[in-house]
């Protein structure tokens, strides 16, 4: 029979920490802890394996798992002189999610298992402390209810059922805390909790200690499939088919009086990566009460004031661990009667700042290598490293002041709810997430929003760690909040803020500010520009920027940009100055008045092109032709309709009619790109002509120039055949008139699938390949990236796509056309320049493909050139690794 169960704990370990993807993060870790000698409550784990079988509901568990599992149990019982469900020793269980892959807070976790009404008495007696006991009792039946028995909040932003028995009872008995509730208390909550469960689900509490085994172990399988554990793995890119592991261990309670503690620790601190023990703790409580942020946690400092051997003994533990696993840990920790357990340790969450100080720090102390440091950068978090800040100039009124859990500004409307927050986010608003605490359910509304304000929690609370982990700024334990979800009200003092009123959130200092803060641009530190001089000497991979205009330009060469791979002419023709010269063109009646249209404009576009060859300074710089269709320049209001009819002499009715004719039922495969210079050549000569003339005037004025002419939308090679000498007759002319020589390219952008397929015979005619993986991926899947926003979630819901072909590149359909192109391509032109130009080439999976592909180099927007520079170090690191 195949083994499903290893143990760990109490110096005996079956597995070790490279079995991740069998044991789950924590079960390999905690295996790992056990052979370091650390102390870790005995349990055992149940293996990734069992998870498709549980959540297929077809496998009879108990059938599969009863004999190793009872024989797992008989020995944890053994090791803590206990036995599992009886009446005057009870051994309590916790049973608990663990993924090969962190997922923190997403999965469900049972704690006190092995409660019922005869155990409970049995725990009073033991312990001679019958208020533990039933703190014990009622948190297992409302744990137990709600992730067994689905006794859940029935709307978003409601409290659960228990916690709302909870709030009621300390409201009659007329205390604040949890902890003030005497043994009477809780046990007439114990009766409440099972009443209401018996009521919403019609099936009583289980008294029986292993039904209530087998009843959770299958539930934190399911939870595999749970609504925020399927939304986290989408947003992350986890795979759906590693499935998680499921770990039963031995309780261990800091929840027994004043000299037990619980608590969550990072080595070093996750928000800034500065070196130095960070963490929060809570005397006599259990672990979910600091994560779940219904308290508010001390800092772990203060514990060694009040437990100073644990605290000790909890700092060595924490530098043992990271020198060991080489990494920033996040460590679970509870400490019954003074004595210190372990419960978890995992590669921390942090935010993007921190993930570069912390590997460049920890090459400088030796941990690790420049290539280690390369290898566990997150390169979409370095967008977090960019994040602007608040402006100390132009601060608006200081409302509030809370704990600064994750780093970076945010400016929003305030809402209330998870829902909330995606529906008003989906239509369109930029809003701030605003709650008591948040829960696992909440993910969707955080990865919505661009910021989280809670009342309560704390810099480990479930709020601050999911954050950090999504780059989003957050400010917790804000404690001058009164918030009424119900009346979608927040009181500060004497004022109020309801729905949709704008705030801001600085998540680096924890203030908060009544409307709208000015931002400044972010201050990067000395250790990004370490880094990124590491990932430079590796990558192979060029990186480029798409910028229009000589500011777009400046930001991407600061952010170490190597030219421009796609500069979108269209876009400067839109300020008021120009388009009006524009529509003059478009509705020109002859090829004389379109000239002289025209002739307006060349200057424009001349002093444009001057601009970013002097930010370039020779750097490529590759400018598309005019590619989209002519209506989209053409006016929409009455008064742009009347104006456009006064300047070209034509009545308002004579212009609408000619914006009717020029409408296309498909404009995205109409007249547009290269079809547009077929049927009216003078638009590609006036822009070659401009160009040329500002690499004249910028080589005259001492600017090197390195010019890539683009000719787009090309699916037939006769159409780059046709366009490429109109081109270069007027660029040669001007070279020649000037008495200079200026070499350059002419290329095309693929981005049709013909085009791919007979890209041979396009490439006679061209220098260079751009791939515009945009228009690429929306005619081979027959997709409007503009509609399919309609529809393509619930593929990804229902698992017919594994991601969004316009995020990340499809390799299978969309690459195997791009493979198609590039071989063709250079099997005529064996030296011929490829890269691509869609935001694929920001994205680290599509960089990948395109450094394994043979590319030249990826082109990018500004702020996303950082990302596609370590995205490229990172594929070559994995290039080398295959061949080796």
């Amino acid at each position: 029979m195949p083994r499903y169960v290893y143990r760990f704990g109490a110096g005996e370990a079956d597995g070790n920490a490279g079995q991740k993807g069998l044991l789950g993060g924590k079960g390999a870790n905690l295996a790992e802890m056990t052979a370091l000698g650390i102390p870790v409550p005995p349990g055992f784990t149940i293996t990734t394996e069992v998870c498709a079988l549980a959540v297929d509901g077809e496998t009879d568990l108990r059938t599969l798992l009863g004999s190793q599992v009872d024989a797992a149990l008989e020995r944890i019982a053994e090791l803590s002189e206990s036995a599992f469900g009886d009446r005057n020793n009870p051994l309590l269980v916790s049973v608990r999610s663990g993924a090969p892959v962190s997922m923190p807070g997403m999965m469900d976790t049972v704690l006190n298992l092995g409660l019922n009404d005869e155990t409970v008495q049995g725990l009073a007696e033991q312990t001679g402390d019958g208020r533990f006991a039933y703190d014990c009792y009622r948190r297992f039946v409302a744990m137990y209810g709600e992730v067994v028995m689905g006794v859940r909040a029935e709307t978003d932003g409601d409290e659960s059922p228990f916690a709302v028995l909870l709030s009621d009872k300390k409201s009659e008995v007329g205390v604040t805390d949890d902890s003030d509730l005497s043994a009477d208390d809780l046990r007439s909550l114990v009766t409440a909790f099972k009443i209401e469960i018996l009521k919403r689900v019609e099936q009583p509490f289980p008294e029986d200690p292993m039904a209530q085994l087998w009843g959770a172990v299958r539930s934190v399988f399911g939870s595999w499939q749970n609504k925020r554990a399927v939304f986290y793995r989408r947003m992350h890119g986890i795979d759906s088919k590693v499935g998680t592991a499921v770990n039963i261990q031995t309780m261990v309670f800091g929840n027994m009086g004043g000299d037990c503690a619980t608590g969550v620790a990072f080595t070093r601190n996750p928000a800034t990566g500065h070196s130095g023990f960070f963490g929060e703790f809570l005397l006599n409580a259990q672990g979910e009460d600091v994560v779940a942020g219904v308290r508010t946690p001390e800092n772990i400092a203060k514990l060694g004031e009040c437990m100073p051997e644990a605290y000790e003994e909890l700092l060595t533990v924490a530098e043992r661990l990271e020198r060991h696993f080489g990494d920033m840990q996040d460590l679970e920790f509870t400490i019954q009667r003074e004595r210190l357990w372990l419960l978890q340790t995992r590669t921390g969450k942090r935010s993007g700042a921190a993930m570069v100080k912390v590997a460049v720090d920890m090459v400088a102390e030796g941990y690790i290598d420049e290539r280690t440091a390369i290898a566990r950068m997150d390169p979409a978090k370095l967008d977090e490293v960019l994040h602007p800040t608040i402006d100390p100039e132009s601060k608006p009124p200081l409302i509030a002041k809370g704990l600064p859990a994750s780093p970076g500004a945010a400016i929003g409307r305030i809402v209330f709810g998870a829902d909330e927050a995606e529906a008003w986010a989906a239509r369109g608003e930029t809003v701030l997430l605003v709650r008591n605490d948040t829960s696992p359910e909440d993910i969707h509304g955080m990865k919505a929003a661009t910021g989280v304000l809670t009342a309560r929690g704390g810099m480990t609370s479930h709020a601050a760690v999911v954050a950090r982990g999504m780059g989003k700024p957050c400010v917790t334990a804000c404690r001058a909040l009164a918030i009424d979800p119900a009346k979608k009200e927040m009181r500060i003092d004497e004022r109020c803020f309801s729905l949709g009123d704008l705030i801001t959130i600085d998540g680096a200092t924890g203030e908060v500010f009544a409307g709208r803060a000015g931002l400044v641009p972010a201050s990067i530190g000395d250790e990004f520009g370490t880094l990124m001089g590491w990932v430079d000497e590796v990558r192979r991979l060029k990186v480029r920027t798409n910028a229009d205009s000589a500011i777009d330009a400046r930001t991407a060469i600061a952010f170490g940009a190597e030219g421009i791979g796609l500069c979108r002419t269209e876009h400067m023709f839109f300020a008021p100055e120009r388009i009006l010269a524009i529509r003059q063109m478009i509705l020109a009646q002859s090829l004389e008045s379109r000239r002289e249209a025209f002739a307006q404009i060349l200057p424009m576009q001349r002093e444009d092109f001057k601009d970013i060859f002097r930010v370039m300074q020779g750097m490529p710089v590759t400018v598309r032709l005019l590619d989209p269709p002519l209506h989209e320049f053409l006016p929409h209001t009455d008064a742009e309709i009347a104006e456009l009819a006064k300047a070209s002499g034509r009545t308002t009715t004579n212009v609408k009619r000619m914006i009717t004719d020029l409408a296309e039922v498909n404009p995205m495969l109409g007249h547009r790109g290269c079809r547009l210079a077929v049927s009216w050549p003078e638009v590609y000569e006036v822009q070659a002509r401009a160009l040329a003339e500002a690499a004249v005037a910028s080589l005259a004025d001492g600017v090197p120039v390195q010019l890539e002419i683009m000719i787009p939308f090309v699916s037939v090679p006769r159409e780059l055949e046709a366009l490429r000498p109109l081109i270069c007759d007027v660029v040669d002319v001007v070279l020649e008139a000037a008495e200079v020589e200026l070499p350059y390219l002419v290329g095309t952008m693929i981005e049709l699938p013909r085009a791919c397929l007979v890209a041979g015979d396009i490439a006679e005619h061209a220098d260079f390949f751009s791939f515009g993986t945009n228009d690429l991926t929306q005619t081979t899947y027959g997709l409007s990236r503009d509609d399919a926003g309609r529809f393509l979630p619930d593929y990804l819901e229902r698992g017919l796509l594994d991601d969004d072909p316009f995020v990340r590149l499809d390799r299978e359909g969309v690459g195997a056309l791009i493979r198609v192109g590039v071989e063709q391509g250079r099997a005529v032109k064996t030296k011929l320049k490829v890269g691509i130009c869609g935001e694929h080439g920001g994205e680290a999976s599509s960089v990948e493909f395109c450094h394994r592909e043979g590319f030249d180099y990826v082109s990018c927007s500004p702020f996303r050139v950082p990302i596609a520079r370590v995205a490229a170090a990172q594929a070559a690191l994995r290039g080398e690794a295959r061949s080796k």
